[in-house]
């Protein structure tokens, strides 16, 4: 195998014996084999358009495999066997549709005709011939930015997926997924052509992330600020970790009235903050702290657990017995919700002895979301007008395990007193709980949610930027990003579609930027690594 998708890739250069996220060898060369069999598809997408043919079903598949393959989502080889008989099956009834429509299906590429093996055995063959670096002809800057397309446009797809779910779909988005996968076959193309299309699909993920706000705004409301209790209540008790709102929707309809409490975890802490999820009464608190805590954490918990569109590291310990996944979350042996009856999770966490005291804790807010703190932009204003605010970070991303990533807590704990942290994603779980204050009423922590939330944050910028009549880089504002899996590549991407310079990227670079195609991110947006927080404060703020 040989993985280097994520942050924390083996040495920081690849994992090629087994990823560090626990990854297996045979689901690593599955993956690979899925997205190969994806790029032929998808050539087949893009002549059916061509000839006006549009074919949802293979729409929707597209996105749904290649989130498949993101970091800690789906390690069933099982699973994986299917999708890809499953890409084949459209693939082909697509050539037929295409052919009867008048286009092209003269493709010699062997993604567009190659046969999948009956065995579990003869797929991972098969991957092991069409990993990453399968080709070693292609040009390594040229490489490196394919590889950057493609791990983009698995953040897009996630995206996508997320906000088909709550109704919302736009073929302009689709019809990139397709063009992007089927132009990596396409030797042609210069590295112009290349940075044309990775900066292409950030314009695609704001657009991606633009209907997944449409998605979880026009179906649960503008978030609020909210109170959140991080203790428990005496009582049987579920935990919901991951993303999905639909699925968190699901799970307080179900319970209601059952007798058990409903708690967050990691990225649905924002959740609390929803009009249409706050008013279950049976939604009380949340639960854990950092990612690299989950497998501990969960182990304390005394009831029974579902985990929505991310997973974690290997479930071990007793807890596994106690655990349910959901969407395209999945490992061997662990039961899997393909219907949204959580009827198994609600049976497990009676039979559990829940919380048998209340637990008092501390509380931390969220639910600042652009359309919360839009609302008091002429407070912010007239803070920044009057010297009382000084300065913004937005301090966002992905959180992970290495030593490295003390550096956001660190930086968060030294930020002036007169500055306001923005923070959004998982990242943020490394200082969610900290007292900051505020600066005339306004928090010096505003948490906008989920990563899924960063068009909010996008959107706050722009604002800002119209209220004081100066563009986006002009503002007394500084993002600071940490990064781990690929819809993080999505988000940077989008940054830079929208020419947003100065990013300081941590806690280290992706091992599949060359040197190359980094000094071409620093001469024209000026991206650098994190170095201290006191070095990157002084930096800054001068």
């Amino acid at each position: 195998m040989f993985c280097y998708q994520c942050e924390q890739t083996a040495k920081g250069q690849g994992c090629t014996k087994i990823g560090v996220c626990g990854k297996q060898p045979e689901v690593a060369q599955l993956q690979d084999l899925l997205i190969y069999a994806l790029k032929g598809l998808s050539l087949y997408a893009v002549e059916a358009r061509k000839a006006g043919i549009i074919d949802h079903e293979v729409n929707v598949f597209t996105c749904e495999a290649a989130f498949s393959t993101l970091t800690n989502v789906d390690f069933d080889p099982e699973r994986f066997v299917r999708l890809i008989s499953r890409c084949v099956e459209l693939r082909e009834n697509l050539k037929e549709k295409v052919k009867a429509g008048g286009g092209n299906i003269d493709f010699p590429d062997s993604p567009a005709t190659f046969s999948p093996e009956a065995s579990l055995e003869g797929l991972v063959k098969q991957g092991e011939t069409v990993g990453l670096k399968s080709d070693p002809t292609i040009d390594p800057n040229i490489l490196s930015l394919q590889h950057v397309l493609l791990f983009g446009i698995k953040g897009v797809c996630a995206y996508a997926d997320h906000a088909r779910i709550l109704g919302q779909e736009d073929d302009k988005v689709y019809a990139f997924v397709h063009e992007g996968l089927a132009a990596t076959l396409n030797k042609e193309l210069t590295l112009d052509d290349w940075v044309g299309l990775v900066l292409k699909c950030g314009e695609i993920n704001l657009r991606a992330m633009e209907l997944l706000d449409a998605g979880n705004t026009g179906t649960y409301g503008h978030p609020v600020p909210t109170q959140v209790p991080l203790g428990a209540k005496k009582g049987k008790a579920i935990l919901v970790s991951g993303h999905d709102l639909k699925d968190m929707e699901e799970i307080l309809k179900q319970s209601e009235g059952k007798g058990i409490n409903v708690y967050t975890h990691g990225e649905m802490l924002p959740t609390h903050g929803y009009p249409e999820l706050k008013k279950y009464s049976h939604f009380y608190g949340h639960f854990g702290t950092a990612w690299q805590n989950q497998i501990r954490e969960f182990g304390k918990f005394p009831g029974a657990i579902l985990m929505t569109t991310n997973c974690i590291q290997k479930p071990q310990g007793s807890y596994k017995d106690n655990i349910f996944t959901t969407g395209l979350v999945g490992w061997p042996g662990i039961p899997h919700i393909t219907d949204k009856n959580f009827a198994p999770v609600i049976e497990k966490a009676l039979e559990m002895p829940g919380f048998t005291e209340d637990i008092n804790g501390r509380q931390v807010m969220c639910g600042f979301g652009r359309n919360a703190v839009i609302n008091v932009a002429d407070k912010v204003i007239e803070a920044v007008k009057g010297g009382a605010l000084r300065h913004f970070f937005l301090v966002a991303g992905c959180d992970g395990a290495k030593p490295g990533r003390n550096y956001y807590t660190e930086f968060v704990e030294t930020v002036p007193e007169d500055c306001v942290v923005l923070t959004l994603a998982c990242g943020k779980f490394r200082f969610f709980d900290k007292d900051l204050g505020d600066i005339g009423g306004i928090p010096r922590l505003l948490d906008i949610g989920q990563c899924n939330d960063s068009y909010s944050a996008i959107q706050i910028a722009l604002a800002l930027s119209e209220a004081f009549d100066c563009g986006v880089n002009d503002l007394p504002l500084s993002i600071i990003l940490s990064w781990y899996e690929q819809k993080a590549v999505a988000i940077l991407l989008t940054l830079l579609h929208l020419g947003i310079k100065d990013i300081r990227l941590g806690p280290s670079l992706p091992a599949f930027i060359t040197p190359d195609v980094l000094n071409v991110l620093v001469s024209n947006f000026n991206i650098m690594p994190i170095s201290t927080p006191e070095e990157d404060l002084k930096a800054i703020l001068g």
